[in-house]
């Protein structure tokens, strides 16, 4: 007994050290990334001024980050686990932000959409590379913690975002440069700085960690290969790695995934399109109201998380999450400019929650074997809703002149995917005695197999 209790709290001793060491460090590069993803929103009528790049460019243009992003996921993971997370998390970062800098000197459209495609290429296998990094490191009990804390991170970056942008876009004509090519320049260059900076503080595998004892490496490593043991037997032993992604439950998971990432993207890109319907607007203040809908998400994710840490089952957290999204989608394309970034915030608190909840599905069902490919899929193929929500709702105010159209689709979107969440199956505890096992209530931990 004495000796589980000692692996128990080395096990905790790591965790806890994790969560202040890494989790940080992926959530600086997090903060960039999203600062390099949004920017556009809030440059898109200075580039219809300054270059000429109308709404269906734009929004053709903001897609175009995804079709790359979806071509170069999987070979992007698959290079990962060659040469790992270390090394490959910060060419993407360095890569991105050479990208997104050359943005600051776009010239016409063609220029435009040939750089939106290159900055998806080389942001592809970012997000699961970080996902199959916490399947690596941290026990399923607290992946799912790990998971929305990081997600988290998103909401954080795009409420820093707006403001950001509405500073760096007020420099206009400093040092003969226009806001816009100081929000690319600027926001690109400090991708790279972190970049270099991420490799020298990143750990690639467990055994790496200076920052652990030897103990506590042993207690973590010898948990995550216990729950990916439990997987093996779970299975029979036997896993065919190609039949297994091609298994309908990763493709609904794909379809959920896709909905969530249309109402992510939608607001992201437009958001500050609707905000600046309010009378009396400018950049600085677009800038600031944009950030509202995220701190909201923010707060609604972390309630979500402590619920999710109780709950036995995350479908129906997953489903009140997305019919949240919905319901604020609708109200908002009903209301008034004002009213509408009220329930746009809501939607927010919807979609963004349902995000990291969505992500301990396949974390906790899907075999080790065919973890970071699946995940991969899943993320390139959902990502494929951050092309179709740009571009739809680019044609669709250039033909009509308002979003709001757009804002009915995504409502039902959401629906639509809170009704798939049901069909969606969770692997049950292998036995209850594996499950005590691994999940010692003192650590707060859950077998992967207890779903």
């Amino acid at each position: 007994m004495q000796s589980v209790d000692t692996a128990v709290t080395d096990l905790a001793s790591a965790m806890k050290k994790f969560f202040r060491r890494v989790l940080p460090i992926m959530l600086v590069m997090l903060v960039c990334n999203q600062l390099n993803r949004s920017n556009i929103g809030y440059a898109q009528d200075h580039l219809q001024a300054d270059v000429g790049i109308g709404a269906a460019a734009y929004g053709f243009g903001a897609g175009l980050f995804f079709i790359a992003y979806a071509i170069f996921e999987l070979p992007s993971n698959v290079m990962m686990e060659k040469y790992g997370a270390k090394i490959w998390l910060t060419r993407i970062m360095i890569s991105w932000g050479i990208v997104s800098f050359l943005m600051a000197f776009v010239q016409n459209e063609t220029m435009f959409y040939v750089l939106r495609f290159l900055l998806g290429a080389a942001e592809a296998g970012f997000f699961p590379a970080v996902i199959f990094y916490f399947a690596r490191w941290v026990p399923a009990g607290q992946r799912g913690k790990a998971t929305a804390v990081f997600i988290a991170g998103s909401s954080v970056a795009a409420a820093l975002s707006g403001p950001i942008a509405g500073l760096l876009l007020s420099l206009h004509d400093v040092l003969g440069l226009r806001g816009w090519q100081w929000l690319f320049g600027f926001e690109g260059v400090l991708s790279v700085v972190v970049g270099i900076t991420v490799f020298f503080f990143l750990d690639a595998k467990i055994q790496d960690a200076k920052w652990l004892t030897a103990v506590e490496k042993s207690a973590l490593t010898a948990t995550i290969a216990q729950e990916d043991a439990q997987h093996a037997k779970a299975d029979g032993g036997k896993v065919n790695r190609w039949k297994m992604l091609l298994n309908p439950q990763i493709l609904l998971l794909c379809g959920i995934y896709f909905s969530v990432q249309l109402s992510i993207y939608a607001n992201t890109f437009w958001l500050p399109t609707i905000v600046k319907q309010i009378p009396g607007t400018t950049d600085l203040s677009v800038g600031f109201l944009s950030s509202i809908p995220w701190l909201c998400a923010v707060f609604a994710m972390y309630f979500a998380a402590k619920w999710q840490d109780k709950a036995k089952s995350k479908r129906p957290l997953l489903v009140a999450a997305l019919l949240v999204a919905a319901v604020g989608t609708l109200a908002a394309a009903l209301a008034s400019p004002v009213l509408a970034l009220v329930f746009l915030a809501v939607a927010a608190m919807g979609f963004k929650s349902a995000s990291p909840l969505f992500w301990t599905i396949p974390q906790s069902t899907l075999h080790p074997l065919v973890l970071a490919p699946a995940i991969a899929i899943i993320n390139s193929l959902g990502n494929l809703g951050g092309f179709v929500a740009p571009f739809g709702f680019g044609i669709i105010k250039e033909q009509t002149g308002s979003v709001v159209p757009g804002l009915f689709a995504l409502a039902a979107a959401s629906t639509v995917a809170a009704i798939l969440v049901y069909f969606l199956k969770e692997r049950k505890p292998a036995s209850d005695v594996a499950e005590k096992a691994s999940a010692p209530g003192a650590a707060g931990l859950e077998p992967s197999t207890a779903r």
